[in-house]
């Protein structure tokens, strides 16, 4: 039975060893999503970084991480998913050696796309072997409230550690911090994950299909991140532009004629991940893109210090734990798709109570209640549409499912964030002094209720998910497992 039947005939004590590993390895790469956040004003005066390529610190990551999620996920599949969460622990750490040491924008910005590249490897690893490892249902929804858990926390945990460590230790630390999580990772991955099992020799790795989708997602998605920097008038993004969607096409091409395509056509006719991937992608563009702009909130407006704004995100980080932990829980005894409309409603209602208390005057504790509700509704639903993704899914296909839900979320992150930076920043310029903090305030008050409004149009999207449905794929995946392969 492949990897799944590894694992399965080891005790509890085993899987328990191997989920605390993974959502171990989940929490580093999320962690770094956020994690220069804090450090960014500091980064950007000791490396002569520009206004307008600041972000591009934090979009680095995140081009290199959407154009390779997919690949990822399906070299996990067919070249084994330990192999592959190990290669992307050593980059990690690799890339964050050369990340702490960088003299320029440019050597910085290289060894940010190479822990982008880092983290789609590991990422989907991570998840296609507890999706593998644990049985739908009660089980896998408990292993990924944990490992959502980790993932969620993750994100604001970023944002805490790295103003303690840019406070402490300078704006470096933020990716020396990387070295010995990952390498601590690398060395239990050993000891506490079952060998991959040979290959299928039946199948074949899409390299074709591999290569254009990956190049087809990096440009495009960087044309989006910078458009509004370049000018979308630039020939580097009509160019880049042009050339994704010609390798679009050219996928689109090359899976109809493979014998074993990157993308199977049975996942693109699984309703519950087709609409996990809209959720995913406009998850991270909202609930995502939040904590950037309450860090900047913070520091520009309400004048912390890196130390101070890592602390204003111990409340959050605490109740998007508890929420994302829980929601396994939630699915298992309310089902899906109610969960995941109650949490969309409380993280809606979250994000406009925090838009209505942020001002250029505000205190912390007027965004409090804001603040609780909109980090219930970020760690329930970060870990449900993981949940979405596999539901239905066989286990030789949970790496490219990964890979694909992965895939959306990260270019939701980045056009999300590309978008709302656009809204915040729109009354900006050429102002200075207590003018631009005002101004700040209010661009930042503005897109926190375009956030809102995209919490809301998240939640009309989950309304069409049936929970008939999902149990029908429940079954299905589970006569698929009785009569081949898993």
């Amino acid at each position: 039975m492949g990897y799944l039947g590894h694992t399965r005939r080891d005790g509890p004590r085993s899987r328990t060893a191997a989920l605390a590993l993974l959502s171990f390895a989940m929490l580093i790469v999320s962690l770094d999503q956020y994690i220069v956040v804090v450090a960014l004003p500091d980064i950007g005066r000791e490396l002569h970084y520009s206004a307008r390529t600041l972000q591009a610190v934090i979009s680095a990551y995140a081009v290199a991480s959407s154009g390779f999620l997919l690949f990822g996920g399906r070299a996990a599949d067919l070249l084994g998913r330990r192999r592959m969460l190990m290669t992307g622990l050593t980059l990690y750490a690799v890339a964050s050696l050369a990340g702490g040491f960088a003299t320029g924008p440019g050597s910085q910005l290289t060894a940010r796309a190479l822990q982008g590249l880092g983290g789609a490897l590991v990422f989907p690893s991570t998840l296609a072997i507890i999706n593998t490892t644990f049985a739908e249902g009660r089980d896998r929804n408990r292993a990924l409230g944990i490992w959502g858990g980790s993932g969620a926390a993750g994100l604001v945990i970023g944002v805490l550690l790295g103003g303690i460590l840019t406070r402490v230790l300078g704006w470096e630390a933020v990716f020396f911090v990387n070295v010995p999580l990952a390498g601590a990772a690398l060395l239990l991955a050993v000891p506490l994950l079952q060998p991959d099992p040979s290959r299928d020799s039946g199948r074949v790795f899409d390299l074709p299909g591999a290569l254009t989708a990956t190049g087809a997602v990096t440009l495009l998605v960087f044309t989006l991140v910078q458009g509004p920097a370049l000018g979308w008038t630039s020939p580097w993004i009509i160019g880049t532009a042009i050339t994704g969607l010609l390798l679009l096409v050219a996928f689109a091409v090359t899976e109809r004629r493979s014998p074993d395509p990157l993308v199977p056509p049975k996942l693109l006719a699984n309703r519950v991940l087709g609409l996990a991937l809209v959720i995913a992608f406009l998850f991270m563009a909202t609930f995502g893109s939040l904590l950037y702009f309450l860090s900047i909130y913070f520091q520009d407006v309400r004048g912390y210090d890196p130390l101070q704004t890592g602390i204003g995100f111990l409340l959050p980080t605490a109740v998007v734990v508890a929420g994302s932990t829980l929601a396994g829980q939630a699915v298992t005894r309310f089902g899906l798709k109610r969960t995941l409309i109650a949490a969309l409603a409380i993280g809606a209602a979250g994000a406009v109570t925090l838009g209505l208390a942020m001002s250029a005057d505000g205190s912390f504790a007027a965004l409090v209640p804001g603040l609780v509700a909109v980090s219930v509704g970020d760690g329930v639903v970060f870990t449900m549409m993981f949940i979405a993704a596999a539901t239905g899914v066989a286990d030789r296909d949970q790496g490219v499912a990964s890979g694909m839900v992965s895939t959306s979320s990260g270019i939701g992150a980045v056009v999300g964030l590309a978008a709302l930076v656009l809204v915040a920043n729109a009354r900006t310029d050429d102002l200075s002094g207590e003018d631009l903090r005002i101004a700040t305030a209010e661009g930042i008050r503005t897109a926190v209720f375009v956030i809102a409004a995209g919490i809301a149009l998240t939640l009309l999207v989950a309304l069409n998910l049936r929970d008939q449905e999902v149990a029908e794929d429940n079954d299905a995946v589970g006569d698929l497992c009785d009569t081949t392969t898993c």
